[in-house]
């Protein structure tokens, strides 16, 4: 059987410039998307939901694997790309350095892991897992900047911004067969599963 493999970028947080950012929290309506997707069929036949370590991707996975009735496994490697050397910044000064990121994949952009170091992160941790599951389809829970440095690398693709997924907020998927396929289309909000 084909084995489906989804990654699943959190929905809107509550932005809390007091709190680190992987602490920050889903906020109403993010936690409204997801109910909403752990009570559709959508995602059945997931055998397994693996999550980063954030407390917003650990709040979106929770949900669904309860509803799957799937063991939850939470990977600590699988974090949004390290950030932490400039901490919260304004949404326009954020979306500026964001760019930078994205745009020179190799350089550290004021003090951040380099897109190329989270790329190679976030693919091995999902090379690994699969590995470890090479049966039932999987779920991985974590966010927009390092699932598109993912999408690009399975998709034979540059990093590139413009691969990223549509704005709003998060809560937006992509697909591919594992452990190996390439994902059939870009980013697509989650409504789009349960529809």
């Amino acid at each position: 059987m084909t084995q489906i493999v989804r990654y699943l970028s959190h929905p809107q947080v509550l932005i809390d410039p007091t709190k680190p950012v992987p602490s920050w929290s889903l906020n109403e309506q993010g936690s409204r998307r997801i109910a909403a997707l752990a009570a559709s069929n959508a995602l059945l036949g997931t055998r397994h939901v693996i999550s980063s370590a954030e407390t917003k991707a650990i709040e979106t996975a929770t949900p669904l694997a309860n509803a799957l009735g799937c063991r939850l496994e939470i990977r600590e490697a699988m974090h949004e790309n390290d950030r932490s050397a400039t901490g919260f910044l304004p949404p326009e000064e954020f979306e500026a350095v964001a760019n930078q990121f994205f745009a020179s994949p190799e350089e550290s952009v004021r003090g951040w892991e380099t897109a190329k170091q989270a790329q190679t992160r976030i693919v091995e941790e999902v090379r690994a897992c699969l590995r470890a599951r090479p049966e039932g389809d999987v779920l991985f829970v974590g966010h927009g900047g390092v699932g598109t440095l993912l999408f690009c690398y399975l998709s034979g693709l540059p990093i590139s911004r413009k691969h990223d997924q549509v704005p709003g907020g998060g809560g937006c998927y992509f697909e591919f067969t594992g452990p190996q396929g390439k994902p059939n289309v870009c980013w697509k909000p989650l409504e789009t599963l349960i529809a």
